[in-house]
C-alpha cells in the first residue's frame, strides 16, 4: 500500500492535466490510501476532491449495504454468480498545497492539523495579496515564519544554495521535512535517487517517494501539451523541451510505485507514515459563523427579540395564529441547529441597507421564512406560498441555509464596502467564480495551440460551438461551411476541444456571495485581490462553499430595485406618499388588467416579447398568478413542455387530474403540472420513492442556474420507483421528462415568489404613476430590454408629456415637475445626452442661479469646457432661450478649444471686436428627427418613418415639416439623403441613422 503524496491537478491552471475529482477516482480505483492535491500556491482544487471522496464513500456504503440486505430471491445455483463492480478502496484526502518561493525550491505543504491549515492560508493570503490577482509573490523566509505544523515535502533545487536552505528548514523544523524523490522518467532516476537518498543523509532528512503526476492517466498526455501552449502563447508544434517527453507522468498504483522506486522502499513506505501524522480534514472547516452575540445577549435572545419586535411591526393589529405558531416552530428550530449568528448577520446588512436607504429584497427560500420577514429581509409574506421552512433550513440536510439578498445596481457597493468594515478584511470576502473552459473558448484556444489558422479558428468558433454533443451534427457543419473533418490535424482539434472543455482556465470574481467568519477568513480559505479595486476575493467558488457548510450571503444587484427606489422617492416628493415593498397596495385589479393586455414594457420579468406573449393567455388575477407567471416562462418548464397544458387546464379545456391523491397534493395548486423545483423533489419523494437525501442530490441538480445538471443520472432509478408505486411508463416519462427540463433551469416557488413581488410592485407603478414610473426607469439605465426612446415613446402613450433637455431646467436625472394644471411632466435630464459627464451636468445646474441667458453665459459661470457646450448645443438644449440648434452650434464651436481664443479677448461687457452675427436657415423637422437621434438616440419630434409614410402607403399626404424653407434650398429628402426606405433601421434597441449628420 502507499499514498501519493504530491499532485498537480487542473487547478494549477493551464499546467496540470486531469481534474481533482478525476485523480480521486483513479486512486481509489487503483488501491492508494491517500493523496494530497498539491497545486501551485493555491488550494482552489481542495474542496472537489473532498467532495468527490465523500461521493465514493457514500457508494461504497451503499453498496455493502446492497451486499448485506440483497433484494430478490438468490439465484439458482446452477448459475453463474453475476458480475459485480469492483468494490473500491476510499481513500484520505491530504489538503495540501505547493509553494513555490521567488529565491528558494519548492515545497509540498500538507497540514497535520487545523493550525496548521490555518497557517498555510495564511501564507497563500500573504503572497497573493502582495500581488496582483492571479500572482503569487513569496519567499523562503516566509515559508520559514509559516511552516510550523506542517509536513514539507522539499523538491530538489536546481540552485546551488538549495541544499543550505533545505538544511536552514530542517533545523527551523525538526521532525517535519522530508526530501522528496520523484522520477523524470528519463533513464536515469535510479541513478538521481541513489545521489539524493545520499544527499538526504548528510542533510540529516528522510526521503519520501511521489510520482508527482500531471495527469490522472496518460491519455491526458496531449491535452496536458495543449494546456502548456497555450499558457506558454506558442503552437505545440514549438513546444520544444517543454512538451511532456512522454505519458509516464500520471498517477500509479502501489504496485506501479514500488516498480519505480525498488531500492527505496523505505521512502515510499514513508508517504503511508507521512499520511497518517495528518488526520486533518476540511470537514473541520464548518461552523465558524460569527457569534453576533451584543450588549450581553446571545445570539438566540437577540434574534428571538429582534424576529417579535419585526411581528409586531409586519402585523400592527396582531398578528394570526398560524404566524405566530410558525415564528415559533422557526425559532425552534433554528436555536436547535444554532444558525442564529448567520440570521443575524443577515439582519445586520439589511439593517445598513435600510439605514442608507438603498431598497433590499431577500429572494429564493428566504421567502418561505417567517423569521426573513420579520426581520425584513423579505417582503413576501410567507402565507402566500405552500412550502414549508425546512426547505429553507433542514434537520435532515444538516447544511447551513443560503438567504440571497438583491440591492439596488448602483448602490450595492456600499453594502460590499460595508461588511468588509464591520468584519474587517481578515475575516470577511467574496467568493470566487471558476471560469471553466466552453464552446467558443475552447476553439479559439485549442485551435490556436494547434496551429490552425487564424479563419478556420474563426469559422469553428462562429458556427460550430452550439452544436457540440448534438448526435455528430458538428462534422455535418464543419462541411458545410467547408471544412474537411476528415483532416487529421482538424480532426485531432476537435477530439481535443472536447476533452478540454468544462476544464478550469481561472478565477473570477463571484457576483455577490460573501464569505463572513468569527475568527479569521484567511485561517479558513486564502484570499487574494481582486480585479476590482479595494475587493478581495476567496479561491473557493459557491459549490465548494456549499459543499463545506460555510456561511454565505450573496449580496447581489438588481436594477429593477434602483428603479422601485427612485419612483417611491418620486412619489414621496411630490404626493407626500411613503410606500415601500411591503405595504403598496395589495391586488389592485386595475393592474392585473393592465397586464392581461400585456401593457408591460419596464415591468419586472415580464417585458419580454415571450412574456407579452403569455400574458393575454395566461390572464393573471391574483399574486399567486404572478408567481407562475415568473416561473413557467423558463428554460426549464419550456423544455419540459408544461406550459401548454398548464394552459389548457387553466382555461379549462383539458381535465385537471392527478395520478395518486399523493401527487394531488402536491400538483393541486399548479393544476398538475409540475413548475417548480421542490414539487419536482416531491414527486421523486412520493411517486418514485426517493430517499430525502436523493431527493436532496436531485435538487442539487436541478439547481443549475448557469451550468447543466447531470439530471439523466437519476432516470433508471425515477423509472423503477414510479413503476413499484404503481404508476405507468408513459405518465413516469412523462414526468421524467418534466423534471429533466429543470436541468438546464428550475425555479424554486419561494424564488418565484420573491420576484413576483416586484413585477406587481413595478405593474403598479406603471399603472398608477406611469410618469413616475418612466422617470425612475430613465433614472436606472442601463437595465431592462428596451432603450430610452422606447420608454419614452410608452410614456407619452400612456399619457405623459415629456419635455425636452432644457439648460435651464434640466438636471442631471430626470425630474418630474408641475405643469400648472395640477400634473405632472416628465423632464428629460442631461444623462440622456450621449457624451455628457454627470459631473459638468452639476456644475451647470449648480450656478444656473436665476437662470442662463445666453450659451456664453454657461461657459462663464459653469465654467464648463467648450466641448460640453457643443454637446449641449447639439441635443437642442439652448431652444429654451431662443437659439435654434444650429445657432448654438455655431456660437459653441466659435470658442473654439478649451482656451479662450483672441474673439474674447477684448473686454466682456462689449469693449472690442466683435463679429458679425451669421445668418443660418433654421433646420427642417426631419433634420431635427436625426440630430435628436445623434445627440440623445430619442426625439420627442415626430416618428422617423412619418416622413416616409406618403412613400409607403398609397394616397397618404406627406408630412407637412413646421420649416417651408428646406435647408440651402434641398428638399429634405435630398438634404438628409432619405431617399431609400432602408436608409433607417428602426428596431428595439431605437432608430439608428445611417445617414451623414449634417
Amino acid at each position: 500500500m502507499a499514498a501519493e503524496l504530491s499532485i498537480t491537478s487542473n487547478f494549477t491552471f493551464l499546467t496540470g492535466g486531469s481534474h481533482p475529482e478525476e485523480y480521486v477516482d483513479r486512486a481509489a480505483a487503483v488501491g492508494l490510501t491517500a493523496l494530497a492535491i498539491a497545486d501551485e500556491n493555491t488550494v482552489a482544487g481542495i474542496v472537489r476532491a473532498h467532495a468527490q471522496v465523500k461521493e465514493i464513500a457514500r457508494e461504497v456504503r451503499m453498496r455493502c449495504a446492497a451486499d448485506a440486505d440483497p433484494i430478490g430471491p438468490p439465484a439458482p445455483p446452477h448459475l453463474p454468480e453475476p458480475p459485480r463492480a469492483p468494490i473500491y478502496t476510499v481513500p484520505r484526502l491530504l489538503p495540501a498545497a505547493r509553494i513555490v518561493p521567488r529565491d528558494g525550491p519548492a515545497v509540498t505543504m500538507i497540514p497535520r492539523d487545523r493550525a496548521a491549515w490555518g497557517r498555510l492560508c495564511r501564507l497563500l493570503t500573504l503572497g497573493r495579496t502582495r500581488a496582483e490577482k492571479g500572482s503569487c509573490e513569496l519567499s523562503f523566509a516566509d515559508l520559514l515564519e509559516w511552516g510550523e505544523g506542517a509536513e514539507l515535502l522539499l523538491h530538489p533545487g536546481v540552485r546551488k544554495r538549495w541544499r543550505k536552505q533545505a538544511a536552514r528548514l530542517a533545523r527551523r523544523f525538526p521532525g517535519q521535512v522530508s526530501l522528496l524523490l520523484a522520477p523524470r522518467y528519463d533513464g536515469q532516476d535510479r541513478a538521481r535517487f541513489d545521489h539524493l537518498a545520499r544527499v538526504a543523509e548528510g542533510l540529516g532528512l528522510p526521503t519520501v517517494a511521489s510520482a508527482a503526476p500531471m495527469m490522472h492517466h496518460g491519455a491526458r498526455r496531449k491535452l496536458t501539451d495543449v494546456l502548456t501552449a497555450i499558457r506558454t502563447g506558442c503552437r505545440v508544434d514549438d513546444l520544444g523541451r517543454a512538451a511532456l517527453a512522454n505519458a509516464e507522468q500520471r498517477l500509479r498504483s502501489p504496485a506501479e510505485l514500488a516498480r519505480l522506486f525498488r531500492g527505496h522502499e523505505d521512502a515510499l513506505a514513508r508517504t503511508e507514515e507521512i499520511a497518517a501524522r495528518c488526520p486533518f480534514s476540511l470537514d473541520e472547516l464548518r461552523y465558524e459563523y460569527p457569534s453576533e452575540i451584543a450588549e450581553g445577549e446571545t445570539a438566540s435572545e437577540r434574534l428571538s427579540r429582534l424576529a417579535h419586535a419585526g411581528l409586531k411591526w409586519r402585523y400592527p393589529s396582531g398578528a394570526p395564529q398560524k404566524v405566530r405558531d410558525l415564528l415559533r416552530h422557526e425559532l425552534d428550530l433554528i436555536a436547535k441547529l444554532k444558525y442564529e449568528p448567520y440570521f443575524l448577520t443577515v439582519n445586520d446588512i439589511v439593517t445598513f441597507a435600510r439605514s442608507r436607504n438603498i431598497l433590499c429584497q431577500g429572494r429564493g427560500s428566504a421567502a418561505n421564512s417567517v423569521v426573513c420577514y420579520c426581520l425584513g429581509v423579505t417582503s413576501v409574506s410567507p402565507e402566500i406560498g405552500t412550502m414549508v421552512f425546512e426547505r429553507f433550513v433542514s434537520e435532515a440536510r444538516d447544511e447551513p441555509p443560503d438567504i440571497d439578498v438583491d440591492f439596488e445596481h448602483e448602490r450595492r457597493e456600499e453594502v460590499i464596502q460595508h461588511i468588509y468594515e464591520r468584519y474587517g478584511r481578515h475575516r470577511a470576502g467574496l467568493c470566487a467564480t471558476v471560469i471553466h473552459y466552453r464552446g467558443k473558448r475552447a476553439i479559439r484556444e485549442v485551435g490556436r495551440a494547434m496551429g490552425l489558422t487564424d479563419d478556420t479558428v474563426a469559422a469553428l468558433s462562429s458556427q460550430l460551438w452550439g452544436f457540440f454533443g448534438t448526435n455528430g451534427l458538428e462534422v455535418h457543419r464543419m462541411a458545410e461551411i467547408g471544412l474537411d473533418p476528415n483532416d487529421r490535424r482538424l480532426a485531432q482539434t476537435m477530439e481535443l476541444i472536447y476533452e478540454i472543455v468544462g476544464f478550469p482556465r481561472h478565477l473570477s470574481q463571484h457576483v455577490g456571495g460573501f464569505v463572513i467568519t468569527e475568527g479569521r477568513l484567511d485561517e479558513l480559505v486564502p484570499v487574494e485581490n481582486a480585479t476590482m479595486e479595494d475587493r478581495t476575493v476567496i479561491c473557493w467558488d459557491k459549490d465548494d462553499i456549499d459543499a463545506l457548510g460555510i456561511l454565505k450571503v450573496d449580496v447581489l444587484a438588481l436594477g429593477m430595485l434602483t428603479c422601485i427606489r427612485k419612483a417611491f422617492d418620486l412619489i414621496a416628493r411630490h404626493h407626500r406618499i411613503d410606500y415601500d415593498l411591503a405595504t403598496l397596495p395589495p391586488e389592485d385589479p386595475a393592474v392585473y388588467d393592465m397586464l392581461c393586455e400585456a401593457d408591460s414594457l419596464g415591468v419586472f420579468q415580464v417585458e419580454s416579447r415571450a412574456q407579452m406573449n403569455f400574458l393575454p393567455r395566461m390572464r393573471p388575477r391574483c399574486f399567486y398568478d404572478l408567481v407562475i407567471e415568473v416561473a413557467i416562462i423558463r428554460p426549464g418548464p419550456i423544455q419540459g413542455d408544461m406550459v401548454h397544458p398548464y394552459l389548457r387546464r387553466r382555461n379549462q379545456e383539458e381535465e385537471v387530474a392527478f395520478p395518486s391523491d399523493e401527487l394531488g397534493q402536491v400538483l393541486g395548486k399548479t393544476l398538475g403540472v409540475p413548475l417548480f423545483q421542490e414539487q419536482a423533489m416531491q414527486i421523486a419523494i412520493l411517486g418514485a420513492g426517493f430517499t430525502p437525501d436523493e431527493a436532496d442530490r436531485l435538487r442539487r441538480a436541478l439547481a443549475t442556474f448557469k451550468k447543466h445538471g447531470n439530471v439523466s443520472e437519476f432516470r433508471e432509478r425515477f423509472l423503477r420507483g414510479m413503476a413499484r408505486n404503481g404508476y405507468d411508463r408513459d405518465f413516469a416519462e412523462r414526468c421524467f421528462s418534466q423534471i429533466e427540463g429543470f436541468g438546464s433551469y428550475g425555479f424554486p416557488e419561494s424564488h418565484a415568489a420573491s420576484f413576483a413581488l416586484l413585477v406587481y410592485a413595478s405593474a403598479w407603478l406603471k399603472r398608477q404613476h406611469p410618469g413616475i414610473f418612466a422617470c425612475a426607469l430613465l433614472n436606472a439605465q442601463p437595465m431592462g430590454f428596451y432603450a430610452p426612446a422606447q420608454i419614452v415613446r410608452d410614456a407619452r402613450e400612456h399619457g405623459v408629456t415629456v419635455l425636452p433637455v432644457c439648460i435651464n431646467k434640466s438636471f442631471w436625472d430626470n425630474v418630474m415637475e408641475p405643469d400648472g394644471q395640477g400634473n405632472l411632466c416628465l423632464r428629460l435630464g442631461f444623462r440622456q445626452i450621449k457624451a455628457m459627464r454627470e459631473e459638468e451636468a452639476t456644475w451647470i445646474a449648480a450656478a444656473r442661479g436665476n437662470g442662463y441667458q445666453a450659451l456664453q453665459d454657461v461657459w462663464r459661470r459653469a465654467g464648463v469646457a467648450p466641448r460640453t457646450l457643443r454637446i449641449l448645443a447639439e441635443a437642442d438644449a439652448f431652444a429654451s432661450i431662443g437659439l435654434s440648434r444650429r445657432d448654438a452650434i455655431w456660437e459653441a464651436r466659435a470658442l473654439g478649444s478649451d482656451k479662450p481664443l483672441p474673439l474674447f479677448a477684448g473686454d466682456l461687457d462689449g469693449e472690442g471686436i466683435v463679429e458679425p452675427a451669421a445668418h443660418l436657415p433654421p433646420m427642417s423637422e426631419g433634420e431635427q428627427v436625426v440630430e435628436d437621434y445623434v445627440a440623445m438616440r430619442l426625439t420627442l419630434r415626430a416618428h422617423p418613418i412619418a416622413f416616409l409614410r406618403h412613400r409607403l402607403t398609397p394616397g397618404a399626404a406627406p408630412l407637412e415639416p413646421p420649416n417651408a424653407e428646406t435647408p440651402f434650398g434641398r428638399s429634405f429628402a435630398d438634404a438628409t439623403g432619405l431617399t431609400r426606405a432602408d436608409a433607417w433601421d428602426s428596431g428595439e434597441s431605437g432608430m439608428k441613422c445611417v445617414t451623414s449628420r449634417h
